[in-house]
């Protein structure tokens, strides 16, 4: 892998590609969601804006979670661009999708407050290109409710089908060349966020 994950890499850090005003974030759909999202630039009709949705910002959890676009249901891989100042609000209005002592007060006031927010955070173990989990994690984040009508309705940007993105850098894993497979995977960065966000947030 590249430095990224070093030794001296934070273990909980939000990494991913951005612009100024951009952020990306991967899903995994059936084809008829999917490919009409990328086709669009939205989702369509039947994607239920009324379920959690939930985004990642690490191309390489994804693989993982997706099987390369192998996995039913999860067969079209999507790059969504969506506004950085939404992504920024859903943090900011995300609580920990589990208790966690030191940050919050105690369970009680946990549950109060992840039956109020409208997004919900988990860091899991980053991947490396054979799906070994690493040291840092990477972040989830859960949207519903308001959160999710915001992202589909007003954040979204751009949609990708990344699916052929996805088998290339599998072929050049299968076929023994991870040079070949890292030099193809989209650069991801330290995304800057407010202080105390991620210290509210278990990080």
């Amino acid at each position: 892998m590249n430095d990224r994950f070093l030794a001296a890499e934070p273990k909980f850090r939000i990494r991913a590609r951005y612009t100024d005003t951009t952020i990306t974030v991967y899903q995994a759909y059936r084809p008829g969601i999917g490919l009409a999202a990328a086709r669009d630039g939205r989702f369509p009709g039947e994607w239920k804006r009324d379920r959690m949705t939930w985004i990642k910002p690490s191309f390489l959890w994804m693989m993982y979670r997706c099987g390369w676009g192998t996995k039913e249901g999860q067969e079209t891989v999507l790059a969504v661009d969506i506004d950085r100042a939404g992504f920024e609000w859903a943090l900011r209005h995300a609580c920990l999708s589990h208790y966690v002592s030191g940050v919050h007060t105690d369970r009680a006031a946990w549950k109060r407050e992840l039956g109020r927010a409208p997004a919900r955070v988990q860091w899991d173990p980053e991947r490396d290109l054979h799906h070994n989990a690493l040291p840092c994690r990477s972040l989830q984040l859960g949207l519903a409710g308001e959160a999710a009508r915001r992202y589909a309705d007003e954040w979204i940007v751009g949609v990708q089908d990344v699916t052929p993105l996805a088998r290339q850098v599998h072929a050049a894993v299968r076929a023994g060349k991870p040079e070949e497979a890292a030099a193809l995977l989209p650069e991801e960065r330290a995304y800057p966020v407010a202080e105390g966000v991620l210290a509210r947030l278990g990080a």
